[in-house]
């Protein structure tokens, strides 16, 4: 086995020399397409996910979305983030074991895939059983196969989330809230200088700001149709109040001061199979205890109780 260690200080290797936080872009970018190495096949491909994370949190919510529970399977990776990186420990609250590769870390199941590998290990993962290797682990990818590549098998065959008409729309929704929202919350939480913090917080909630306003007059971001680009939202803002808002220190405002931010989010949450993919225990405990750079001590705060309820 190589000796990659994913210590609790790996952050450090993200961060640039004015102290903000510039996230490595992933590896593995194989394509599942109707005629070559990879064509979409029920029971052919795994997810390794943490209910942590939310760039796996949005794969999980396609694969419900568009009913791919019987064609897709799913493995959970424990909560704390240790010294080896994701654990395949198994836990009563939802981490399975990796009941595939039988491994025992998530750092084997790379290697299994490219012995000589040395990025980062993330999730999501997504894993061919037939060629036992990494088809891909961009969440942004993955979502765009279950979304489209899938449809023979999925069972809600007319729910498309990255429609024609829409994509100009999407990508660009898709930008700006990545950089300054889904990844803004993160640069606001890795920051080491307050002069990076600062300019991270300012351009998060005017983000913020910017979404709740479109919301005033449109259900979703873009318009009347749940899209991609609401799945990826949804993911950072139903951490937010339980994570980044103590954790990342983004506390000007939380989500349930935004009137038409929380009820994005209870919606999207209140739709059939969406609440399963939300383990509020996962995604508290690998923060507080994962993060020993931010919370040294790994406390888990027990609040704030949260009502996702319509």
């Amino acid at each position: 086995m190589s000796n990659y260690k994913n210590t609790n200080n790996t952050w450090d290797s993200e961060i640039g020399d004015d102290g903000a936080f510039n996230r490595k872009q992933t590896t593995f970018h194989h394509v599942i397409t109707p005629n070559g190495r990879f064509k979409a096949e029920k029971d052919r491909y795994h997810l390794y996910v943490s209910y942590a994370c939310p760039w796996a949190h949005r794969t999980l919510i396609m694969r419900a979305l568009k009913g791919l529970q019987a064609v897709i399977s799913v493995d959970v990776v424990a909560p704390f983030l240790s010294d080896q990186g994701w654990s395949f420990l198994k836990d009563e609250s939802g981490a399975t074991g990796d009941r595939i590769n039988q491994s025992g870390y998530l750092q084997e199941v790379y290697f299994k895939a490219a012995e000589d590998y040395s990025g980062i290990i993330t999730v999501p993962v997504l894993w061919d059983k037939k060629e036992k290797t990494i088809v891909n682990n961009e969440s942004a990818e993955i979502i765009r196969f279950f979304n489209s590549e899938f449809q023979a098998f999925a069972e809600k065959l007319a729910l498309d989330f990255y429609p024609e008409d829409l994509v100009s729309k999407i990508d660009e929704l898709n930008h700006w809230i990545y950089r300054d929202i889904n990844n803004g919350v993160y640069r606001c939480g890795f920051a080491q200088t307050q002069r990076a913090y600062d300019k991270a917080f300012r351009v998060l909630f005017k983000a913020l700001d910017k979404v709740a306003k479109i919301l005033e007059n449109s259900r979703y971001l873009v318009g009347e149709q749940l899209t991609e680009a609401d799945i990826r939202l949804f993911t950072t803002l139903v951490r937010f109040d339980a994570v980044y808002y103590t954790h990342f220190k983004c506390n000007l405002k939380r989500i349930v001061d935004y009137p038409t931010l929380w009820r994005f989010v209870r919606e999207i949450y209140n739709m059939d199979g969406i609440a399963e993919t939300v383990n509020m225990n996962h995604i508290k405990k690998h923060y507080y205890q994962s993060h020993t750079h931010i919370n040294p001590f790994g406390i888990v705060p027990v609040g704030p109780e949260l009502d996702f309820s319509l």
